[in-house]
C-alpha cells in the first residue's frame, strides 16, 4: 500500500492523536493513523496495551503505509530491560522511518510486584536509572551500571534510524524533578493546565538546573465534541473511568483542585462536574474545545495529544475520529498565521 503524504504541519503547535485503548486488532488503530496522515497533527500515540503490543502495533501500521511519528504513553517499565527497550524504540523509528517517543512509566505497585517480586521501594530511582541507560544507549555509548533495578554492561549495535526522545510519565512534582534530571520529555494524563503550569512546570525546571532545556512537556487531554444527544457528563465519567480509583491519579486530581469521589454512587453528577470544571474532560464546539487547548499551551504544554476515550468508548471509532478531525482543523483555525509582507 501506498501511503497518503502527510499533510504540511501548519504549525509546530498541532496537536496530537491518541488512541487510547487496548487494541484487540491493528485494523481498530488503522482510522486514527490514516487521520494523522490526512490532516497533519503532529504523532500518533499509543498506550500500553496487554491484548496487541504497542510497538508491533505501529510497526504494523507501518508496514500498512501509515508511517506517521509515533510515540507510547506509556510502556511499563518492569516489561522489559532498558537495553530491550532501546532495541524497540529505535526498530520503531526505523521501520516507520519518522521520530518516535520513546514513554516509560513505573505501573502501580501491585503490577511491579507481580513481575519482579516486590514494588520499587524509590519509584523516583528506577525511572531515572531505566532512561538514564536507554538514553545512553540511544545515544551510541556503552553502558555500565550496577543498580537496584537493573544491571547493563554493553551498547547496541551502530544503525542509522530517525530521532527517538525518552519520555517519562509523570502526574506529581517528585516525579516530575526526576523527568527534569534525564528525560526527553515529560508526559502526563489528565493533569489540568493549572496544575502543570504551577506544579509540575517549576518542578521540571528543578530538575533540569545544569541541563541545556527542560524536558518537553506532552499532556493527554481528554477531549469530546458537544453533539445533539450526547451528555456531557456521561461522556467525562465515560473518559475518565477507571483512573479516578488509581491512587496516583487521585491524589493528582486532588492536589489540582479537582474534588471527585468515583466511589460516591449517590453523587456521579458531582464527579463530572468537577472533571467538565476542571477541564481533564473538555468539551463544547470545535473551536470552544480549541479556545480551551490553546490554555494548555499556554500553561507550559508544548505537545497535545486528543483523548477521544468518552466518544471512542460510547460510539465507537468513527465517531472519535470525526470528532478529533473536527478539533484538530478548529485548532489550525486559531492558531496565529505569520504576517504577510505588505510589499509581496
Amino acid at each position: 500500500m501506498n501511503a497518503t503524504p502527510p499533510a504540511p504541519h501548519p504549525d509546530p503547535r498541532t496537536p496530537a492523536v491518541l488512541y487510547p485503548l487496548q487494541p484487540d486488532h491493528p485494523d481498530l488503530v488503522a482510522p486514527f493513523a490514516s487521520l494523522v496522515q490526512r490532516t497533519g497533527a503532529r504523532r500518533l500515540w499509543l498506550c500500553q496495551s496487554f491484548k496487541a503490543e504497542p510497538h508491533q502495533v505501529l510497526a504494523h501500521l507501518a508496514g500498512m503505509g501509515h508511517s506517521t511519528p509515533v510515540g507510547t504513553s506509556v510502556t511499563l517499565l518492569p516489561l522489559r530491560h532498558p537495553y530491550e527497550a532501546a532495541l524497540q524504540a529505535r526498530s520503531l523509528a526505523l521501520v516507520t522511518g519518522q521520530p518516535v517517543v520513546a514513554g516509560f512509566g513505573i505501573g502501580n505497585p501491585g503490577f511491579v510486584s507481580g513481575l519482579t517480586g516486590s514494588p520499587y521501594a524509590s519509584p523516583r530511582t528506577a525511572v531515572r536509572d531505566y532512561l538514564t541507560s536507554v538514553r545512553a544507549l540511544l545515544d551510541g555509548e556503552t553502558v555500565a551500571h550496577d543498580g537496584p533495578y537493573h544491571q547493563m554492561h554493553g551498547g547496541l549495535l551502530p544503525l542509522d534510524h530517525a530521532p527517538v526522545e525518552v519520555g517519562a510519565g509523570v502526574l506529581r512534582p517528585g516525579m516530575a524533578r526526576t523527568a527534569g534530571e534525564v528525560a526527553d520529555v515529560a508526559i502526563t494524563w489528565m493533569t489540568p493546565p493549572s496544575y502543570v503550569e504551577g506544579t509540575l512546570l517549576p518542578a521540571l525546571d528543578a530538575g533540569a538546573q545544569g541541563r541545556p532545556a527542560r524536558p518537553r512537556i506532552a499532556t493527554a487531554v481528554h477531549v469530546a465534541l458537544a453533539r445533539p444527544g450526547r451528555d456531557p457528563r456521561r461522556l467525562a465519567l465515560a473518559a475518565a473511568g477507571t483512573h479516578l480509583q488509581v491512587p496516583h491519579y487521585a491524589d493528582m486530581l486532588r492536589r489540582a483542585g479537582v474534588l471527585v469521589d468515583p466511589h460516591d454512587p449517590h453523587d456521579p453528577t458531582g464527579t463530572a462536574d468537577a472533571l467538565l470544571a476542571g477541564q481533564v474532560v473538555v468539551t463544547g464546539t470545535a473551536r470552544e474545545i480549541a479556545e480551551a487547548l490553546d490554555g494548555y499551551r499556554r500553561a507550559g504544554v508544548d505537545e497535545l495529544m486528543l483523548n477521544p476515550s468518552g466518544v471512542l468508548l460510547t460510539e465507537g471509532v468513527h465517531a472519535a475520529v470525526a470528532d478529533l478531525e473536527e478539533i484538530l482543523a478548529a485548532c489550525d483555525s486559531i492558531l496565529p498565521r505569520p504576517r504577510q509582507d505588505a510589499a509581496a
